[in-house]
């Protein structure tokens, strides 16, 4: 006799299986399957808490009681599958509107700045920075950079908690003009603010950076990202004023050391825009680029404005405003900049 291979499964009474019906019940599988999941994707705010419970209290029964008959099985999961269909696109509706609400909205990140020293890890993040900061440091923003991490005495540095990449969201460095005088990159600074500095102050800014005067000078350098807390920003330029003072008090090298660190005048190079120019007196209303530095600006001895190297692909004009102040004069400032932030 031929042998049958057509299979046959047997249910809970014993009763044989078609294949069709087997079909169908592994397509009901299915369909449990993707309700599971669903469900865990989705929770359906309409449906009891005690719902998980009786469905576990069936399980425990099903050797107690036949099971349902397959119409009933089908129809309850029609019915299921529907209603999880209709919830799932309510689900899809209301998430289409939230996602419309905040489209366009600014994404907000929680980050806990801290304040560093100069190190060699931050040398790109320090240099990107100066770089992008006005084209006057372009052409030297790898040695500045250089010579602010040597420098480490007198610099801070703004980045984040845990940071291990060198990011750096700002920083505030003060070189002096003549420990650094031999530098290409500080006499490069040097000829270009005498070069353009106007006659009724030339005389008093070539002793400034001279190195002659009785108290050091010292270019003031100062970038961040333009949209740094104002809080921060005051505490960046805080924390550079405590580095000064520390800096003056702890010196190793003894006196000529210390008076090397008691700056008494900076000279700011300050990244600005022309606003607009009066053609009757020549003068030039500028905007500048960080608004501290237009507040040091109102406490310096003299500022006077300079055509930096062009910024090609930029319709700006880019300029620099020639910042010239004392040791009171920043201090003064420092004061202003705290007012104006609305710290304590």
């Amino acid at each position: 006799m031929a042998e049958n291979n057509e299979e046959h499964i047997v249910d809970d009474n014993n009763d044989p299986v078609s294949s069709e019906e087997e079909e169908e019940e592994e397509d009901d599988d299915d369909d449990d399957d993707d309700l599971g999941l669903e469900g865990v994707l989705i929770r359906n705010p309409d449906a009891s808490s005690s719902s998980s419970s009786e469905e576990d209290s069936d399980d425990e029964e099903v050797d107690m009681k036949p099971p349902p008959a397959k119409s009933q099985k089908n129809d309850a999961k029609d019915t299921a599958s529907a209603s999880n269909k209709k919830q799932n696109n309510n689900n899809k509706k209301k998430k289409e509107k939230s996602k419309e609400k905040t489209k366009g909205q600014p994404e907000i990140i929680n980050v806990e700045f801290t304040f560093h020293d100069f190190n060699e890890k931050y040398f790109h993040g320090v240099k990107a920075l100066l770089h992008g900061c006005s084209t006057v440091y372009q052409q030297h923003s790898s040695e500045l950079a250089d010579l602010m991490i040597d420098n480490v005495s007198v610099g801070t540095i703004c980045s984040t908690e845990g940071d291990v990449d060198g990011n750096v969201f700002g920083f505030g460095s003060v070189l002096n003009l003549t420990a650094y005088r031999n530098e290409p990159c500080i006499q490069y600074l040097k000829k270009l603010c005498l070069d353009h500095c106007p006659k009724a102050h030339h005389k008093e800014l070539d002793t400034v950076l001279s190195g002659t005067t009785a108290r050091p000078a010292g270019f003031f350098f100062h970038s961040r990202m333009v949209n740094l807390p104002l809080e921060i920003v005051q505490v960046l330029q805080q924390q550079l004023v405590l580095d000064m003072d520390w800096a003056v008090e702890h010196a190793n090298g003894g006196e000529e050391e210390r008076k090397s660190l008691n700056f008494g005048a900076f000279v700011r190079l300050a990244p600005a825009t022309a606003a607009q120019e009066n053609s009757s007196s020549g003068d030039r209303s500028i905007y500048y680029k960080y608004f501290d530095d237009e507040i040091f600006a109102s406490h310096a001895e003299f500022t006077y404005v300079m055509d930096a190297p062009p910024h090609y692909g930029s319709e700006e004009k880019p300029l620099v405003s020639v910042i010239v102040m004392t040791k009171t004069g920043h201090r003064a400032g420092m004061k202003s900049l705290q007012q104006f932030v609305g710290t304590s």
